[in-house]
């Protein structure tokens, strides 16, 4: 059997590897530039919103789903808008920070990755097998939670198709590194 330990290597390497090329989607190529759009007259927005804490927010609230039931519910729903957002703490984003918890998220990931794998394939399982399963839990991983903030957060589908290329990017990366670095028969 495979241990977590003898993993470590390839869950730093896939971790590494997710971070650089994530930074490369995120900074150097130009395909997520349009998914954010700034508010029709901000100023006045962000004066009527005032001091929102932070936290997440949808409109028209509800409660409930009872009153969904309720006429002038409904017709708040109907007129519009619907939405939802975040609020961030005030101040400049920290992106020390920001990055050194997404490095964390992908040395979990990528740890996540090395114990499913050590326990479906034994030392010495060839490359491609390992690219294989290892790819495709990193691509479900880095990837999946996009489709469900489409289907009930109202998250651009456009946005999530660009969301799953780029986990399948990190995903081959992870692969790579796995099927690299796999240990042979003892």
């Amino acid at each position: 059997m495979v241990t977590i330990g003898s993993l470590w290597l390839a869950i730093l390497v896939a971790a590494a590897l997710v971070f650089v090329m994530s930074s490369i989607v995120w900074m150097v190529l130009p395909h997520h530039r349009s998914d954010w759009k700034g508010l029709p007259d901000e100023p006045s927005v962000l004066a009527a919103l005032g001091d929102v804490p932070p936290g997440q927010y949808d409109f028209p609230h509800m409660a409930s789903m009872e009153e969904l039931k309720m006429p002038e519910v409904k017709a708040r729903f109907d007129k519009g808008p619907v939405g939802f957002f975040t609020v961030a703490p005030p101040g400049t984003p920290n992106m020390a920070k920001n990055l050194g918890i997404w490095f964390v998220f992908t040395l979990c990931v990528s740890g996540t990755i090395a114990y499913v794998a050590s326990r479906a394939l034994p030392p010495g399982t060839p490359y491609l097998r390992v690219f294989q399963i290892t790819g495709t839990i990193a691509w479900a991983a880095y990837g999946f939670a996009a489709v469900s903030d489409a289907v009930w957060f109202a998250r651009p589908w456009r946005a999530v198709v660009k969301q799953l290329i780029d986990a399948l990017l990190y995903a081959l990366v992870t692969a790579g590194a796995f099927g690299w670095l796999w240990p042979d028969i003892l």
